[in-house]
Formats: structure tokens, sequence, C-alpha cells
């Protein structure tokens, strides 16, 4: 049996690990990549994936990190059926939609820059044909129903706790006259968060492949959760500005609509607050989850056999049209906007950012994960200035990075699963997550259990034969060539410095060629910076 990695391997986006086995072949999950331009490219290379002779899919959940390459693995011949749970079914219904309209906007809105420099059109990732031709090919299964996608592969799925639909994966494949089990973690939910269930306890497994995205902090428990979302509240009510929230569509934005009907029935959101929801796909999102409401955890559940409904404000709006959204910051005063993307890096919530970030009494408050590259990340880490819409914007509202509202666990949280697991022989692989958090969560898991987890490498191959040292099949494939540094620096510093020399001849260029050029600048140092966060 033989394991690759391409994707979610020291980094937390792109999840996706085919495996071979049996004379079969197939994969769990198939995200996007997300992150700086360097990782972004890895989306359109389709070779690793070999997608015309993947025979299924299993996928974990509905994010776009671990499902939004299904389209472009369809586009390039793949025809088998795709496994998953019943609402993360009716979840991609419309995220693969959206992703596809998103694919098709961006190679529009780059073909227009091509033509005015002369140059040729790009092709979108892929279109919404092609995820309409996916959606039919994904197969529900309930929680706990084990099923057989070939003779002598059995997998169940079960309740991971992380979003609505999320599941952990069991399987167990017959393989050199023995029954070997492997188990993939997807993303693991903290427990006791709102909504969900608290993840399934596993116990058994010879191959662990666990998501480490907090692998080197944990989570502020609700209470300082919920009173550090009330100080970003406070503190732009009282200068009359809106707090801006980038939220992703799936269970973040739901989330956060419960934490503030929480505050409401606590009087600690102002009635005469309006909160926005700006987001057509949160909309349609939130409305799925209210027709699943059987997956929810028993006290939002006693909540609706009361009559509430945690889903709802009395000040809700919802912001269907573009304007609807552009009304939004044509309006002055305090408000609450909720919108996607979670990482700021596409969507309509850089339109509120582009209005609100230079407000000094505006907040702008992080509930996700940002990843690195990402537009959230470079505020994050603090950045002064950030590029939106070809223009600077500064950073002057107050930034809130509230990771208690994290639908993922806590460093502790994932010790403490995996902690239950019963077999000393067992081989960890530690997956999505950013390196120095893989580091970290692996001293952890051998300081406690013993145990020596794996950091597999993008595109890295391993051979799993339990009981058995681990045999990696050779270095990762594409490995980056060698590189002459003191060349590359010295063409560095020599390019550098003629760019200063002509820095005063843009002053007479026209309008258009100074924005083209600085464009090219700010894609050139996304690049640079991608490249000094790999080394």
């Amino acid at each position: 049996m033989k394991i690759k990695f391409l994707g979610a391997a020291r980094t937390v986006t792109g999840s996706c690990f085919i495996l071979e086995a049996m004379g079969h072949r197939f994969a769990i999950d198939c995200g996007m990549h997300q992150g700086n331009r360097a990782i972004d490219r890895r989306n359109w290379d389709a070779e690793p994936y070999e997608p015309e002779d993947i025979e299924f899919f299993l996928i974990t959940h509905a994010h776009i990190d671990h499902t939004g390459l299904l389209p472009r693995m369809v586009r390039e011949g793949f025809r088998g059926p795709i496994y998953m749970t019943i609402p993360t079914m009716d979840l991609l219904s419309i995220m693969l939609m959206d992703s596809a309209h998103l694919q098709e906007m961006d190679a529009n809105w780059r073909n227009k820059k091509k033509l005015r420099r002369g140059n040729g059109k790009v092709q979108p990732l892929y279109t919404t044909k092609d995820a309409e031709a996916t959606l039919p090919l994904c197969k529900g299964i309930p929680y706990e129903q084990l099923f057989e996608p070939f003779p002598g592969f059995k997998v169940n799925f079960r309740d991971a706790g992380h979003i609505l639909g999320a599941s952990i994966i069991e399987l167990w494949i017959e393989e050199r006259g023995r029954e070997v089990k492997l188990v993939f973690s997807g993303d693991i939910g903290r427990p006791a968060q709102l909504l969900m269930e608290e993840p399934s306890a596993v116990t058994e497994a010879d191959f662990l492949f666990v998501e480490s995205t907090y692998g080197n902090r944990n989570h502020k428990n609700e209470d300082d959760t919920l009173a550090e979302l009330v100080e970003a509240i406070a503190y732009s009510y009282r200068n009359g500005e809106k707090v801006v929230i980038p939220a992703f569509a799936v269970e973040r934005t739901q989330e956060m609509l419960y934490s503030l009907y929480l505050l409401s029935k606590d009087g600690r959101l102002p009635p005469d607050m309006p909160v926005y929801i700006d987001s057509p796909m949160a909309i349609h999102v939130t409305e799925i989850f209210r027709r699943h409401t059987d997956y929810f955890d028993d006290e939002t559940r006693a909540l609706i056999d009361k009559g509430e409904n945690p889903l709802h404000l009395p000040q809700l709006h919802l912001s269907m049209t573009t304007e609807e959204s552009m009304a939004i910051n044509e309006q002055r005063g305090p408000a609450i906007v909720i919108s996607a993307s979670g990482m700021a890096d596409a969507g309509r919530i850089r339109h509120h950012l582009r209005h609100n970030l230079w407000r000094r009494g505006a907040s702008l408050v992080f509930v996700g994960f940002q990843a690195q590259g990402t537009t959230g990340r470079k505020i994050v880490d603090g950045a002064k200035t950030i590029r939106l819409f070809n223009e600077d914007i500064a950073v002057k509202a107050k930034v809130f990075t509230i990771n208690g509202f994290s639908a993922h666990a806590g460093q502790d949280q994932l010790l403490d699963w995996i902690g239950r697991f019963e077999n000393r022989q067992m081989q960890i692989f530690l997956v999505h997550g950013e390196y120095a958090a893989q580091q970290a969560l692996a001293a952890r898991i051998r300081e406690l259990y013993g145990f020596e987890a794996v950091i597999p490498d993008y595109l890295e191959e391993i051979d799993l034969i339990p009981g058995e040292e681990l045999k990696r099949v050779g270095p990762p494939e594409r490995a980056a060539p060698r590189i002459d540094w003191e060349e590359l620096l010295g063409n560095m510093e020599s390019g550098f410095a003629r760019l200063r020399e002509r820095k005063t001849s843009l002053d007479g260029k026209p309008w258009v060629e100074q924005t083209e050029l600085r464009d090219r600048l700010a894609e050139l140092n996304r690049d640079l910076n991608a490249v000094i966060s790999e080394l």
C-alpha cells in the first residue's frame, strides 16, 4: 500500500492524499491550494493527480481547501463516484458552483489586464459547466453506515465535530492476508463549540493521518471569546463605525450568528446596531444548516424545540445583491458586517476592507485561521498597508484576532483525541498544518505517548506496511532544482539598483502604465515573500 501527499503537507490547504492498494487507486479529499502565489500555482498542475486513473474520492467535509479541485479533476478526466456525508453533498451543491463562478470572474479580470498589455487570454481553472458535471457524481452516506466502494475496502464516516457533515474517515483494507485500518481525521472540531456535536472518539488504527492546524497553540474558552467580541463591538459602536468580520460562508458565519444571538439574549449586543450577512453563499448555506438540525448538538436542538432560532436576530439583514452590498458602505453609523472570504483574499469582504480598514474607529475581527500569503495573514502579522483594487489602504482599524471561534481543535484538544488510540504500534502522520505547528505537535506527541509523528512533504510518497519502519519512496517528486543563491541575490541586487535609477522616470508615464508596473512589482514581491517563507 502506498500513499502520496498532494496537498495539506506542511501547509494548511490543498488537502489530497492518493492511495494505491489491492490494484486500486483512490483519494481522500481534493482541496484547493490557497495562500501565496507559489502555493496557488499548484492548483493548475493536474498531472500529479492523474485524474483519469482515480477510481473514487472520499471527502471529509465541504470546505474548499478539501473539495475545491473536484471540478478540475472532472475536467481532466475523472468519472468515478465521490463519497461524502449527506449534509456535505448539500453544501457542495452551492460551494462548487460558487467557486466555479469565482474562477470565471478571475479569468475575465486577468484577461482584461492581458488585453491591455497585448498578451493572450487565460482560461479559468474550471468553469460552472465543470462544477455542474461534478455534482451528479456525489454520493451521500449517513454517519456510522459502513459501505464498500470495492470488495475488500470498507469505509465509515464518523462525526468530526468540525462543520455540518464533517467526517472522520475510517478505512479498512485487506492486504497481504490481513486487514489494515487507516484513519483520516479530516479537520477535528473544537469540543463544546456552538452548533456541532463533539468529535467522535476513535480508538484503533494502524495508520493515523491527523490535522495539525493549531498544533502549537490552544484556544480561549467560550466566555473569554465572547467577551473579546463584545469589546470589538463596543469599540466601534462608541466610535460610530463598523465591525468588519471576514468569515467563511460555511460554519463560521453560522457560529457568528449564534454568538451574536447569545450576546443579544444577555443584553450585550446594542439592539439598534444592524447586523449584515453580506454573502449570498453564506445565506444559502445558513438555509442548509436549518434543514439539518438533526446534526446539531443537544443544546442547540433544545433551543429549537423551545421555538427559539439561534441563527436569527431582530436586527439581521441579509444582503444578496451587489446593490445591497454597496449600500452597506454608503450607510453611516455603527454596524456589524459579516462577509466572505474568511481569509480576506476574495469576495465582497475586500470591498468592506477598502471602505473601513483606514477608519480609526472601525474594528476588524478575524475569527478563523489565516494562511500564509493571504490578505488576512498580512494584516494579522502587522502590515501597515494592504493593496486592494490597485490601491494601498492604510491599516488604521483596530484589529482583533479571536481564535476561540475556530472550528479546529487546539493543541491540547488534538492531543486528547490522539491519546485515545490504543495501538502502541500505530504510525502517525501530521497533515493540514504549517511546519512550525507540526513540529511543536510532534514533540508533544513524542513526550506524552512515545509516538514518532511523521511530517510528510508535498508530493512525497510513502509505503505503508503495518508494524514496519516507514519506507519513503525517494525524495518528493519534482524537487526544486539546485539554486545558486549567490547568483540569485546578485541578480536581485542589480535589478533593484536599476529600478531605483528608473524610479523618477515613472513620473512622466501615463497613469495606466504606472499602475500596471506597480501591479507587476507587487506580484514579484509576493513571489519573493513566498520563497522567503519556504526557506
